[in-house]
């Protein structure tokens, strides 16, 4: 009857490679898993900038165009009802509103509306107002030519102030056979607050010249 071979103590002879080859191979997976981890939350932040740049390009999400001028052509008889909403987000202690809530325009037609904002706490304020427009698919066709919104504004113990908004519909939303039956659009602000900014150092020169022109 033939034995078993004996082994004296420690491991076995093929048990040191495997232990290597295991460990090579937990390390190589944690290192992939790592790399996964960085690129998506590289992703996550880069795709904040492009998803703004994707829908002032398109429109998407109702958001505005930005126009540098008044369109060419004249106006077109078509006329469309645009109406003025107005938020303030939870913290901010600003009385924000449209003086007037809705008017008719001719598309193609440049107006100017206001809206009229009020620091209604006994401290200075700060706020920044986001925007967008309904139906969500008319976003490509309002044209802004002048906005108070993503401009940091600061607000003094009671202040108020009318803040602008020169804008007009595109006359290409004629032309847009989706939206034959648009009889209003409605353009929204949210004034969100902002923390306070960091005060600037003066610089020497700088101080000197204040002392100057005292």
């Amino acid at each position: 009857m033939t034995e078993a071979p004996q082994t004296t103590g420690g491991h076995a002879p093929g048990a040191t490679t495997v232990s290597r080859r295991t460990l090579t191979r937990d390390a190589v997976v944690a290192s992939i898993c790592g790399f996964v981890v960085v690129l998506m939350l590289g992703a996550s932040y880069a795709a904040v900038p492009f998803y703004n740049w994707f829908c002032r390009v398109t429109g998407f999400n109702g958001t505005t165009q930005v126009a540098t001028s008044a369109p060419s052509g004249a106006p077109l008889a078509r006329k469309i009802a645009v109406r003025f909403d107005a938020n303030v987000a939870p913290g901010l202690p600003w009385k924000f509103e449209p003086e007037q809530n809705e008017i008719e325009v001719r598309i193609g037609e440049v107006v100017t509306v206001f809206y009229t904002v009020t620091n209604q706490a006994a401290r200075k304020t700060f706020a920044q107002a986001a925007y967008n427009v309904a139906p969500l698919t008319v976003g490509a066709y309002f044209q802004k030519i002048n906005c108070f919104c993503f401009t940091e504004q600061t607000m003094d113990p009671g202040e108020k102030r009318q803040m602008p908004v020169v804008f007009y519909v595109d006359p290409a939303l004629a032309a847009d056979r989706d939206n034959d039956g648009l009889k209003t659009i409605t353009l929204s602000y949210t004034f969100y607050p902002m923390r306070d900014p960091a005060p600037r150092p003066v610089a020497a020169g700088e101080g000197d010249r204040r002392r100057g022109n005292l």
